[in-house]
């Protein structure tokens, strides 16, 4: 019996390419969801030789993997993803290195007037017992004060609840006072943890452990309370 030869891609390109269907099937990401990623320019165009026959490089499913892991593990905006991996391809450093350094570079240069959020819709009341609670604190940069950072992206976090239909009574923004308390006292048990258990035995390596130190412990923060919320949704329910 006739061994078949394997088709070689035209045109003398020796990258190993395939069709849609296997390499959906070789990352485990739907084909839907894959061409919605080239669509977003996180991933080349495929090689086409007619209207309905394309071909994708092999080598893009590590990078289709990894965005759908920073999808559900991070919660990033597609935008985000993209300069992450760039990031990581053009230094050399880890993916959970990258993620903090762009997350980092991104909150640093963004800055918002208290007069800017209360005209974007962030309601005046919210934002005073946010500053009374140290929730969020007024920076000053060129002469003028507002918000930077984190202080905007918990802003955004509660503004998205609110567009998706989560109401001020189903969710009031009091809330956040005993989630902060609760946190603290998580990040002290890290930080304790980190002081006592890595930073004696780190040596040079210090500087990197800590950037590995923090994705793990967000990691895991994401996987225990998914457990504990499923664990004690289901122990209610009986």
């Amino acid at each position: 019996m006739a061994t078949k030869k394997k088709k070689k891609p035209a045109s003398g390109d020796e990258v190993e390419r395939v069709k849609m269907s296997k390499l959906a099937r070789m990352s485990g990401v739907p084909a839907a969801t894959i061409k919605h990623y080239v669509k977003e320019g996180l991933l080349p165009e495929p090689q086409r030789t007619s209207r309905n026959m394309a071909y994708y490089p092999v080598s893009v499913v590590p990078r289709i993997r990894a965005i759908k892991e920073l999808q559900s593990t991070r919660y990033l905006p597609l935008k985000v993803i993209k300069e992450v991996l760039d990031e990581a391809a053009a230094t050399g450093i880890t993916l959970g290195q990258a993620v903090e350094a762009v997350l980092r570079r991104q909150a640093g240069d963004e800055f918002r007037t208290r007069e800017q959020l209360l005209e974007a819709g962030v309601p005046e009341g919210q934002l005073e017992f946010f500053e009374s609670v140290a929730l969020v604190e007024q920076v000053e940069r060129d002469g003028e004060k507002g918000f930077t950072g984190d202080d905007l992206s918990l802003l955004r976090v509660l503004g998205s609840a609110r567009r998706a239909g989560i109401t001020p009574e189903m969710l009031p923004y009091t809330i956040l006072q005993p989630y902060m308390n609760a946190v603290r006292d998580l990040a002290e048990l890290e930080l304790d943890l980190f002081e006592k258990g890595v930073v004696p035995h780190a040596g040079d390596e210090l500087q990197h452990l800590v950037l590995v130190a923090s994705e793990l412990s967000e990691r895991l923060v994401v996987v225990l309370r998914r457990k504990m919320l499923t664990a004690l949704a289901r122990k209610r329910r009986s």
